[in-house]
């Protein structure tokens, strides 16, 4: 076994050695060639300051973007065709340490890039040299993922948490807060999931097996941990910035809201299981971990379930007079449905009721008795009311045209007695 290693050593120099002698050869852009491929080499060790500083100079802002621009397809090409883990994953620190310590310019290239060909999607590397390689496989290609979400994560902020820079004091946030912190909503419904989701990633980075006591694999770490700091504190600050502006969203922005607010305080929790993680590796001798401290965990500023949250501040004194105005309303309802008795659905036009002829006599002579007769009006026209100058037109049209209800009774009962045998 030994032997096999010492051979796969030795192609591995050999294979970087020819590299170097046909970048000295062949290529337009010599010096980067070299130092890219001395900076990935075979060797089972961090890549070396000097080539890493060449590579931020050959991607500074004052030399042309063709010039990044094929930095980075060098080292794509490097990450493509690899297929030792060693390999693969020093180009994945050159690119962080690229992204965290270079110039703006190299995000931007590389954001551009990724758009025609996806750099960092290496889902299906895989190195079964030894399980010590299938192992330390598996967190290159988490590595990766970690690192392309931090490429979406600048491309929806516009700017990069951890190489940030305030150029003027006036443009300096309030001491020991983020940029999240003066964000508005709409600006901070859209950036805090990508931070979130560049925190799980995070987190996730985690070795296990036999790549926990990798040396490389602990220096890879050590950037990651560098990220989580500003990343836990900027959505830290957004949360807070979202809570004070929590009972003025509407119904849709505030269950987004709250549904941000529970991730935060579970990803508050992963990530101190992450730090209590690292602290039992090497790496934890030269950092100094931060108490997690989550100042918006109040109970009583937001609600505690999502019922609560379809109801927003805005809309709620209209909904209370709503419920109001129903209390007062349904116990008349009440009363008018108690006191209604029974309708009778079996006759109803009256066809088969006896009448009495008493009663008939007694009606009509009770019709007559209701009728409007003033003095000098013709009490035989039950229909007939003189309402004098003063009325107007209307009055006059509703009572002069002769009523003929009570006629249209009589009839009917007239003949229904007729045609009793």
């Amino acid at each position: 076994m030994g032997t096999l290693q010492s051979l796969r050593k030795a192609y591995g120099a050999l294979k970087d050695s020819t590299k170097v002698g046909l970048a000295k050869v062949n290529s337009e852009f010599k010096d980067l060639d070299i130092a890219i491929v001395k900076a990935t080499n075979h060797v089972e060790c961090p890549p070396k300051e000097r080539h890493i500083r060449k590579i931020f100079s050959a991607t500074s802002v004052v030399r042309p973007r063709a010039d990044v621009a094929y930095c980075i397809h060098a080292l794509s090409r490097r990450l493509a065709k690899t297929r030792s883990w060693i390999v693969a994953l020093k180009t994945l620190i050159v690119i962080h340490r690229t992204l965290r310590e270079g110039d703006p310019t190299f995000r931007e290239e590389l954001l551009n890039y990724s758009h025609r060909g996806h750099i960092l999607q290496i889902s299906n590397f895989k190195d079964d040299s030894s399980p010590l390689a299938w192992d330390c496989s598996a967190w290159v290609r988490t590595y990766a993922l970690f690192l392309e979400e931090r490429l979406e994560c600048f491309r929806v902020l516009k700017y990069d948490i951890e190489a940030e820079r305030w150029s003027k004091p006036s443009q300096r946030p309030t001491k020991g807060q983020s940029r999240t912190r003066g964000l508005g909503r709409d600006e901070l419904l859209e950036q805090l999931p990508a931070l979130q989701q560049l925190l799980y990633r995070l987190v996730g980075c985690q070795p296990d097996g036999l790549s926990f006591n990798n040396y490389l694999i602990q220096y890879a770490l050590a950037l990651v941990l560098k990220e989580s700091f500003k990343l836990y504190c900027a959505i830290n600050d957004g949360i807070i910035n979202l809570m004070d502006m929590y009972f003025d969203m509407s119904r849709h922005d505030a269950v987004k809201a709250l549904n941000m607010y529970k991730r935060a305080g579970q990803q508050a929790e992963n990530l101190a299981d992450f730090y209590e993680f690292c602290k039992g590796l090497e790496l934890a001798r030269n950092f100094q971990f931060p108490t997690l401290r989550q100042d918006y965990r109040e109970k009583d500023q937001v609600p505690q379930n999502q019922e609560e949250t379809s109801i927003p501040e805005s809309t709620k004194p209209a909904l209370e007079e709503k419920v109001i105005v129903e209390k007062e309303v349904e116990p008349q309802l009440m009363d008018e449905v108690e006191a209604a008795p029974a309708a009778d659905t079996g006759d109803l036009l009256g066809l088969t009721t006896v009448i009495n002829p008493l009663a008939s006599q007694l009606e009509d002579s009770n019709a007559m008795a209701l009728a409007i007769v003033p003095p000098g009006g013709d009490p035989t026209n039950p229909g007939f009311a003189n309402f004098g100058g003063n009325a107007s037109g209307w009055e006059l049209a509703l009572v002069t045209h002769p009523s003929s209800n009570t006629t249209h009774v009589t009839e009917s009962k007239l003949v229904y007695l007729l045609s009793q045998p």
